[in-house]
């Protein structure tokens, strides 16, 4: 895609690495508040208006929707407006959902501010990171994703704790004003000096080369004909599945057995472990084959999963949760490599978006699923060990690659 064996990434003064912090720190942002950030606003939101839980909670699963739909159109915006103005476009949207946040009066506000929230995940998340990281990085890509996906765990660990004590302090709409003048002060002149592709490549062919690049509907076509996409998607989708269900639920479970500070502290060190395995993957995962990478850490939370159900040992148990943390940041990691390798750089930008689109529907009913089974059955033994299970069905399917790699280069 660029030329990059004529490159030294490993070098410090290579260009790339500043496309890499911004990313890191689009990521950071977006992530924190976008994602981590809606516990915050639901119990903020209540506490100021005295709405419904379920008011909030509707407003967010309609965000995530919503940005499952718009990502489907990435390649589209990126070929139509370019890369840094759609960018631009997402760090605008999301800081005005984030002012809007902390000035709104009334319920249907909430609805635009997450939907503004959709437009900021289009310009800012995983799908254009991977995509600009993709056109700068050939043999040290895996590095690149880590480092800057890491600043979606960042933005957890950091962001949602500020914002926290920022509101204990000066109130929620101040630390809500401040979080995002702070995020315009650091992203916008960022962006602006080091987003950008690499040089020979337009931004009106998307970051392609000149010369049979496909359409952007023409590629979303093929792909979805293609085997090997789906063999990429679906184990994805399902171990996000799993993985969405088991968080969200974590301490409730915990909580009766080791009670609810320790409960907190695994869900730190699960998150902990997140950025450790990030880091560990991306010094050598570009020296394997991403699809055994992909099943051996789908394994390893199903087996984490495992051991949990069937311990009460506090030390065990954080511990369980500390191995599951290590390959939570990675299933985001290893789409696009997968997807480099296999359907080609043409259609790269159409894949990351269709394929995120599904995977960002098919995870967003893991909470729901887990909390149905739970319902029924009174406890989460069968619950989480139907994700168990999901872990290693999706292992089993990313290993398998039918009729070899068909790059859609040529599509």
């Amino acid at each position: 895609m660029i030329a990059a064996t004529r490159v030294d990434e490993s070098s410090l003064h290579y260009r790339g690495w500043r496309v890499v912090l911004a990313c890191f720190l689009m990521a950071f942002f977006m992530f924190g508040f976008g994602l981590y950030g809606q516990g915050v606003y639901l119990a903020e939101l209540q506490r100021a208006h005295g709405w419904p839980g379920t008011v909030v909670s509707a407003a967010s699963t309609f965000s995530f929707l919503l940005t499952s739909v718009l990502v489907i159109f990435t390649d589209d915006l990126l070929a139509r407006i370019g890369l840094r103005s759609l960018i631009l476009c997402g760090l605008v949207a999301l800081g005005a959902s984030t002012v809007l946040l902390a000035l709104m009066q009334t319920p249907w506000q909430l609805y635009l501010a997450y939907g503004l929230m959709s437009v900021g995940w289009t310009g800012m998340g995983t799908v254009v990171i991977a995509t600009v990281l993709n056109s700068w990085f050939e043999r040290r890509r895996g590095l690149a994703l880590s480092l800057a996906f890491n600043g979606a765990t960042c933005g957890g660990i950091v962001l949602v704790p500020l914002l926290l004590s920022l509101s204990g302090s000066i109130g929620f709409r101040s630390a809500m004003l401040a979080a995002t003048t702070a995020m315009m002060v650091l992203v916008l002149p960022v962006v602006v000096i080091f987003i950008g592709w690499p040089t020979g490549m337009s931004l009106a062919s998307d970051g392609r080369s000149s010369g049979g690049a496909a359409a952007p509907g023409r590629s979303r076509r093929a792909l979805l004909a293609n085997a090997a996409f789906w063999t990429m998607v679906l184990p994805i989708a399902i171990a996000l599945l799993a993985q969405m269900g088991f968080i969200i639920h974590q301490v409730t479970f915990l909580e009766p057995l080791i009670g609810r500070s320790a409960a907190g502290l695994a869900v730190t060190v699960m998150a902990a472990m997140a950025v450790v395995g990030r880091l560990s993957l991306g010094l050598f995962v570009d020296r394997l084959d991403p699809r055994l990478a992909c099943a051996a850490s789908m394994t390893s939370q199903a087996a984490a999963l495992f051991v949990l159900l069937q311990s009460t040992n506090p030390t065990m148990l954080l511990l369980c949760c500390a191995v599951y943390g290590f390959s939570i940041g990675n299933m985001i990691t290893f789409p696009p490599l997968i997807i480099q390798r296999e359907i080609g750089a043409s259609a790269f930008a159409a894949a990351m978006g269709l394929g995120t689109s599904i995977s960002g529907i098919v995870s967003a009913f893991g909470p729901g699923i887990v909390g149905l089974v739970r319902s029924f059955t009174g406890n989460y033994t069968t619950a989480f060990a139907m994700c168990v299970v999901l872990d290693l069905v999706a292992a089993g399917i990313v290993l398998w690659r039918p009729g070899g790699r068909a790059k859609l280069a040529a599509s």
